[in-house]
């Protein structure tokens, strides 16, 4: 795996690691040779169970068992819901409300797949949003999940009217320009093609929140802002509203 795996936390019972941007979290279903956690983690000799999953394009803490034990008693943390996951992301427009919770439940979209939509028939969805920084045009916001359903943060957030920044399938655009904040003022360089900025959603899961599964002890595990997040960032605080 060309992309580097940083731990940020093991011990003979668990691991949670920092997973880069567009690395799956298990197999692909259709082709088990491209690159993901799980298997990048056995290969170093690691016994590992998967506990829950990070989409392909999201950054950040994921949490994996070391034994059968040991992700018993993790995935009733989650089933439960007393895991507090917090996640950052930079979503479209300016939100009225600077703080709120959304309620809608989730359902596979019958049109596309691999998507996912609001459904009054869905299965229950819980996302609270607060607003950290207001710019012209975006916001960056911190995001606690109660439930944990497949691409429900993308979902809500686009249902929402504020779609997260670079999402392909749930936002309006695939990719992020230094033009498109820049505007007249921007200056292409030698290269003939604009790279963007960022490629993929702007949502990186920033902190897990659960407890140890043998000792019982509180754990809070943090992931920082990869690069390609900051870099937009960055840019967008010269033209910051809040």
């Amino acid at each position: 795996m060309k992309k580097k795996i940083q731990i940020l936390l093991e011990d003979e019972d668990l691991i949670l690691v920092n997973k880069p941007a567009q690395i799956l979290t298990i197999p692909d279903r259709y082709d088990p040779d491209i690159p993901n956690i799980r298997d990048h983690l056995r290969s170093t000799g690691k016994e590992v169970f998967v506990v829950h999953r990070l989409d392909k394009g999201t950054s950040g803490v994921i949490c994996f068992a070391k034994h059968a034990d040991a992700h018993k008693n993790l995935s009733g943390q989650f089933e439960d819901r007393t895991v507090e996951k917090v996640y950052w992301a930079i979503l479209e427009g300016n939100l009225r409300e600077t703080e709120g919770s959304i309620k809608w439940p989730i359902v596979r979209d019958k049109r596309i797949a691999g998507k996912m939509a609001i459904g009054a028939k869905g299965k229950e969805a819980v996302t609270h949003y607060k607003v950290t920084a207001q710019y012209h045009h975006f916001a960056f916001v911190e995001i606690r999940i109660e439930t944990g359903r497949t691409h429900q943060i993308r979902v809500h957030c686009s249902a929402l009217g504020h779609p997260v920044l670079a999402d392909h399938m749930y936002g309006k655009r695939a990719s992020f320009f230094l033009s498109e904040i820049k505007g007249k003022r921007y200056r292409k360089g030698k290269e003939e093609v604009e790279r963007p900025l960022l490629e993929r959603p702007a949502l990186h899961s920033r902190s897990l929140q659960l407890h140890h599964p043998k000792t019982g002890a509180p754990l809070v595990v943090e992931a920082p802002l990869p690069k390609d997040v900051k870099a937009v960032l960055y840019q967008l605080d010269k033209m910051r509203l809040l």
